[in-house]
């Protein structure tokens, strides 16, 4: 018994056996294979038992090829506890590792897999799992297999010494030669073949006896995989085969180990595949399969062996080269000729001479090659037994065809993997055979692939090496001379190299040595310090020699990517991380097979990420070659990782394929694209807020294309979201590199650098704008504008608007000429998409573009149009709110600054909308109006702002004779978007469209013809609106449209008769407020054509004879016949009483302010109350019929038809009007005055034809009067309109302007209208008249 060398650990167990049952669920074929072999297997009493594992075989099928999860779920189940009740088999304990698996129970089907080779060892390692077996079991087997090897060297060398065959010319111990089997199989006895039989018989039941002394092993460590106990490895089984060999086994152990390439023992998997140990190959007409792994004894009969002639034992160094060749052979022959201690010596000598100043021994020049060129080709291959230093080499077995055994010269690789000389396997398969010879495994082709050139560039290097007789497979031309073997002629041959070029190759070959020591030490040494020395050492090969297609693919091998992981879980040396993950960024960026090595298992993936996290920059370049899903970057949470390697300083201690800064950018870039926007927003909120965004901006400048199309993306979404931030990527830009990439790049990265130099040029300032213009269409190896037409040609519909604007934007850098290609092609194509209905997005797109046109921009980037043409219609308001928002005005700058600003903005916009409108005589008009009757708002709106923009500009650039064609197209829209819209933003924009085309007779006369449609919109904009007021008065001068401008209607009247008198009235918001005889006050609310009675209120014993409203303070003043004035809260629905003052006598007419009141007394004169409590009489001498207060002045209308004017503050008084005599004895009083725009209304009787006078307040002269003959009792007066309430139950509707009569409203009684108001917006007028009656009237 012996010791194993290492322990093993759960997480490698479980990394091999879930990498067989992941390979075995992926292939069906494969499946199927061990599924037919376990059930040849079963004993005929075991055939009743199939039917459960049949079933559970369909069932694991049927689950493999199921999407849906549950149904998934519950089949496995049943398996599961099928199989569990049955008995504990060989192919039972495989279905349940699969099953297992399956369900993502990865240690149960690691143990059912171990079990497998704990039942039956021998069908797992040859025929189930070979590969698993080699990795996992055959590590810690090699004390077992190197007894076993020199077991068989012994038998091999006495046979070779019966021969008796030039025994002091080479050393059988050379394990590096071909023997030729005329030679020694032809001496063997039947007791040496005896010994080789029994030998390979006791291996396998050794080599058995382990795999189940092991599989009880690594169940055992997986069982304790929380570790809470220590375990240790088992001791090896060894059965003595020959009496004396066990006691001297381990003593031998250090110098057999390192001459099979091993280290501290233990079996290295990366040399396994081509350092093959001596073994027997059978030609191609036998039928026998070799299944034993690398350095086993094969299966020799005594009837074989006796066949002398169809047999021939080879040896084969694999690919090592001609100095390691050389030290083998010399090691072996000094473990023959010195003691273990002399060989200790030697050994120890030639390793310190290999390391002293980083030289090894030098390479030996090719000695004279002795040959007999008379000997047919066979003996030529087969006669190479020659000691070390003789000049003759053997050819390595990978370069010779094992079914003819000559050098190859046409070599093909079949899919099995093993190669063949074309010509050779050519015959078998014409023979009907469909099977590799080797390997057995049927072939899906018989199709012969091309010539492996990489093996034949390997042979004709080596021949180059080892000049001489090469035995070449020339059946055809063979010599027919014979000659007596024993007398060789002996020829000079003059190497091929030059000595400079051998010395080079001799460093070439120690360089490689120390490659494949380091190799080996990364993969099998247990201290930590010699690995990590081993990795700086392949680090410094990479940094230092040429890559050659052999040392990349040694590096790729998974047991070699799996070393440098390890690396990465345990070592803590920066430097060694950092070099690991270089070679691992090389590796993985010239070798597919790499990244799925490392993908295969999550915490592989999942250590480079915490590394990554950790600060190790390098990280970012392997994480980028993995190529993980969008899903996968955003679960990673590296963002802010990636964002700390932009913003770095970017100095490259490492010069990798890629530089982590350039991985990080394409990586956020992915993340970037991900669909979920709360995660993308986020990420740019950071990337600007950080000013990351200036670390973007310089990969613009990258070297590798791929790098800056990366950060285009990111800055263009960037710019989206966060349009400030655009004025730093104009300011620090580089867009010659990204114009350069324009050209070589694919159609999705072409649309990305347009869509980004479109986002570029929406600057808030106007000259910038035009600077950026220049440099996109002056910079850059070829024309910007001449490649922007071509792509337009190609370009996707949805991307045609954008690539269209950028042409035209550039097109317009200078005047516009009278015929531009591009500016045709770039407005056709506007048009195209704006009239293609089939892709709306395409449309929104173009319309949207359009309105960009007018080349004004927020700081964010969006469009000022819209804003700037509703400070054209009069809405300064929300434009200077926008402006106060967007901050525009806060940059310093003087006033010539913003003035050269302005200019250039107007120039712009003249210039683009000119090209616009005279396209095709305006055709533009056509596409937008085909847009306002789309069924997507968005497109409507955009149409809406463009039409408006171009119409109104129409007013503004020279005359080009389309207004009439805008008209045509646009009129119906415009009026319709103006009766019908609630928005009183595009009510505005289309009165500034009516008033582009109203200046036009023709236009004029057109909205004259829907003035029914437009008229009740511009009364209701009218005080809001200049604009509005100002249509209002040019449509007023038509005399068609005069008369229906102010037509009346009655809505509603109600009968108050019980209360008495209406004698006073007043309006506020929505309410109406009337004052009755009886001391009733109501309040009222007019709704459609119904006055809808909200309150009534008795408060006041007498009359109220007055009411009057303070808008700023909500109260409403109220006068009576009681000698009380009382103040009403009116802020809520239902007024109530907050103050009561005593007057001191009775109100006869009430006006209020904050401080004080004026009211007309019993008596002479007007008294002023202090709401204090303090009275004074004023102006004693008059007798005083109405009041007008306005600006502190009190006006005066007294019975003797005087008006007086009385200042409040001074006490001066000045007369307006003088009285007159009573004629007949009867007064003719002032009946009513109003004060409105710095003009006072006095109404009265008609003495000489003219009741109504109009005064100014500044000179008191009069301008004007109302020739009525009514007598007028009241009045108010409206924006445009005079309304007179007169005797006789009429009310008089006068033009303020003309001051004509316009209409006469009819209230149906023969009464006097004593009192009337309008509603704030002027579209209601509410009358009380002496028969107790409210009537209201609005706009017909």
């Amino acid at each position: 018994m012996g010791t194993a060398f290492t322990g093993a650990t759960s997480t490698q167990i479980l990394r091999h056996t879930t990498a067989f049952t992941s390979e075995i669920l992926s292939q069906s074929e494969q499946r199927r294979q061990i599924f037919s072999a376990l059930r040849c297997k079963l004993l005929p009493s075991d055939q009743l038992a199939l039917k459960p594992l049949n079933l559970a075989v369909e069932t694991l099928e049927n689950v493999n090829s199921t999407p849906n999860a549950s149904t998934q779920s519950s089949s496995l189940r049943l398996a599961q506890k099928l199989l569990v009740s049955y008995p504990e088999t060989t192919f039972s304990s495989f279905l349940l590792s699969l099953i297992y698996s399956l369900s993502n129970q990865t240690i149960n089907s690691s143990l059912c897999l171990l079990q497998v080779f704990n039942l039956d060892p021998s069908f797992a390692r040859a025929e189930l799992a070979p590969t698993l077996f080699e990795e996992l079991f055959l590590v810690h087997f090699l004390p077992v297999l190197q007894r076993f090897n020199e077991q068989r060297l012994m038998i091999l060398s006495s046979l070779s010494e019966n021969a008796n065959h030039d025994a002091d010319d080479y050393s059988i111990c050379d394990v590096s030669v071909v023997v030729p089997c005329s030679k020694l199989l032809s001496k063997m006895s039947g007791d040496q073949a005896l010994e080789l039989k029994e030998l390979e018989r006791n291996y396998e039941e050794v080599l058995d006896e382990n795999c189940r002394v092991f599989a009880r092993y690594f169940k055992e460590v997986l069982e304790n995989s929380d570790e809470n106990r220590s375990i240790n490895p088992p001791e090896l089984v060894f059965k003595q085969t020959e009496k004396g060999q066990g006691s001297d086994y381990h003593e031998d152990e250090n110098i057999k180990t390192k001459e099979l390439g091993l280290k501290n023992g233990r079996y290295n998997p990366i040399w396994a595949e081509r350092e093959r140990s001596v073994e027997f190959s059978i030609s191609s007409s036998s039928s026998s399969k070799s299944k034993s792994p690398p350095f086993v004894p094969q299966r020799v009969s005594v009837n074989i062996l006796k066949k002398q002639n169809s047999r021939t034992l080879i040896a084969s160094p694999g690919l090592i080269s001609d100095s390691e060749m050389e030290s083998l052979s010399e090691d072996n022959s000094a473990s023959c000729c010195f003691s273990e201690s002399d060989a200790d010596v030697e050994e120890n000598n030639r390793e310190e001479a290999l390391l002293e100043n980083g030289n090894g021994p030098t390479r030996r020049q090719n000695q004279p090659v002795f040959a007999d060129s008379s000997r047919s080709p066979h003996y030529l291959m087969a006669d190479n037994g020659n000691p070390p230093g003789s000049g003759k080499h053997t050819p390595p077995k990978d370069f010779v065809c094992p079914i003819t055994s000559h050098l190859f010269d046409d070599p093909v690789t079949l899919e099995t993997g093993q190669t063949y000389e074309r010509r050779a396997i050519q015959e078998w398969l014409d023979r009907g055979n469909s099977t590799c010879p080797i390997t057995r495994q049927s072939l899906h082709s018989t199709q012969l692939p091309k010539v492996n050139y990489v093996l034949k560039r390997l042979i004709a290097s080596w021949q180059e090496k080892n000049p001489g007789p090469v035995p070449h497979d020339q059946s055809d031309n063979h010599c027919d001379v014979e000659t007596d073997h024993h007398e060789p002629m002996v020829k000079t041959v003059v190497p091929a190299t030059s000595p400079n070029s051998v010395i080079s190759q001799a460093a070439m070959d120690r360089t490689i040595n120390e490659l494949r020591q380091a190799i080996t030490n990364l993969c099998m040494s247990e201290i930590l310090k010699e690995s990590e020395e081993a990795v700086l050492q392949i680090e410094r090969f990479w940094q230092d020699m040429n890559l050659e297609p052999d040392i990349l693919a040694m590096l790729s091998k998974p047991p070699v990517i799996n070393g440098f992981v390890e690396i990465l879980f345990n070592s803590v040396d920066l430097q060694v991380l950092k070099a690991t993950f270089f070679l691992l960024c090389e590796l993985g960026s010239r070798d597919e097979t790499v990244i799925h090595t490392l993908t295969r298992v999550d915490s592989d993936v999942e250590r480079i990420v915490a590394l990554f996290k950790e600060g190790l920059e390098e990280a970012v370049v392997l994480i980028y070659l993995l190529r993980p899903s969008i899903t996968g970057l955003v679960d990673m949470d590296v963002v802010e990782s990636l964002l700390s390697v932009v913003k770095g300083r970017g100095e490259d201690s490492i010069k990798m394929c890629l530089k982590p800064k350039a991985a990080s950018i394409l990586l956020l870039r992915q993340i970037l694209q991900s669909n979920e926007e709360n995660v993308a927003s986020t990420i740019i909120g950071t990337i600007v807020s950080s000013k990351v965004i200036e670390n973007v901006v310089g990969s613009l400048e990258a070297e590798w294309a791929v790098e800056r199309i990366a950060a285009v993306g990111i800055l263009r979404r960037c710019i989206q979201q966060d349009g400030k931030c655009r004025n730093t990527v104009a300011d620090k830009a580089q867009l010659a590199p990204v114009l350069e990439n324009f050209m070589a790049a694919s159609d999705a990265d072409r649309f990305e650098i347009v869509y980004f130099l479109s986002e570029l040029v929406k600057l808030n300032r106007r000259t910038f704008n035009e600077q950026i213009l220049n440099i996109i269409r002056d910079e850059g190896a070829f024309s910007t504008m001449h490649a922007l037409l071509v792509y337009l040609q190609t370009a996707l519909q949805d991307q045609r608007p954008v690539v269209a604007g950028l042409l035209l934007q550039l097109d317009l850098l200078v005047e516009p000429r009278k015929m531009s290609i591009y500016r045709e092609e770039a407005i056709d194509a506007l048009i195209s998409c704006l009239r293609n209905s089939e892709f709306p997005a395409a449309q929104i797109a173009a319309a949207e573009t359009i309105v960009s046109f007018q080349g004004r921009f927020t700081t964010s980037g969006k469009p000022l149009a819209r804003p700037f043409l509703l400070k054209h219609a009069g809405l300064e308001k929300n434009y200077r709110k926008l402006m106060r928002m967007e901050q525009l005005h806060n940059n310093p700058g003087d006033f010539e600054d913003i003035s050269e600003e302005e200019k250039a903005a107007d120039a712009w916009e003249r210039k683009m909308a000119f090209v616009l409108v005279s396209h095709e005589f305006g055709l533009v008009f056509e596409a937008l109006a085909e847009g306002l009757k789309s069924k997507s708002a968005e497109l409507r709106s955009a149409c809406f702002v463009a039409a408006t923009w171009l119409v109104y500009m129409l007013g503004v650039i020279p005359d080009t004779g389309i207004r009439g064609a805008a008209r045509v197209c646009l009129l119906k829209h415009f009026i319709s978007t103006f009766k019908s819209s609630k928005d009183i933003e595009d009510r505005t924009l289309a009165l500034l469209a009516f008033k582009s085309f109203i200046h036009d007779p023709e236009g004029l006369h057109d909205l004259t013809s829907y003035m029914k449609h437009i008229l009740k919109g511009l009364r209701e904009l009218r005080k809001s609106s200049q604009l509005a007021f100002e249509i209002m008065k040019l449509l007023s001068e038509e005399q068609d449209c005069s008369a229906d401008l102010w037509n009346h209607k009655e809505l509603a009247q109600v009968d108050s008769a019980e209360n008495g008198e209406v004698l006073s009235i007043v309006s506020f918001k929505d309410k109406f407020f009337s004052g009755h005889t009886d001391g009733t006050i109501k309040v009222w609310a007019v709704k459609g054509c119904n006055i809808h009675l909200v309150q009534e209120i008795r408060e006041h014993t007498k009359a109220v004879t007055s009411l009057y409203i303070i808008q700023s303070g909500e109260r409403l003043y109220s006068g009576s016949l009681d000698k009380t004035a009382r103040v009403w809260s009116i802020s809520n629905e239902l007024i109530h009483c907050v103050q009561v003052h005593d007057m001191k006598d009775q109100v006869h007419n009430l006006v209020a302010a904050n401080s004080i009141s004026c009211f007309i007394p019993q008596g002479a004169g007007v008294k002023v109350h202090a709401w204090s409590g303090q009275s004074k009489l004023l102006n004693q001498n008059k007798y005083i019929k109405c009041l007008a207060l306005d600006q502190g002045r009190l006006y005066c209308g007294c019975h003797d038809n005087s008006i007086q004017e009385l200042d409040l503050a001074s006490g001066t008084l000045s007369s307006i009007q003088s009285g007159s005599r009573k004629l007949l004895g009867k007064a003719h009083p002032i009946h009513a005055l109003q004060v409105h725009n710095g003009l006072i209304y006095s109404a009265s009787t008609a003495l000489d034809g003219v009741a109504v006078k109009i005064w100014s307040t500044t000179n008191h002269n009069m301008v004007g009067s109302l020739p009525t003959t009514s007598e007028v009792r009241c009045m108010t007066i409206s924006s445009e309109l005079i309304y007179l309430g007169c005797k006789g139950g009429i009310v008089e509707v006068w033009d303020q302007k003309k001051q004509t009569r316009i209409e006469i409203l009819q209230t149906g009684t023969n009464c006097k209208v004593l009192c009337m108001t309008l509603d704030p917006n002027e579209e209601v007028l509410v009358t009380g008249t002496s028969d107790g009656r409210i009537q209201a009237w609005g706009w017909s």
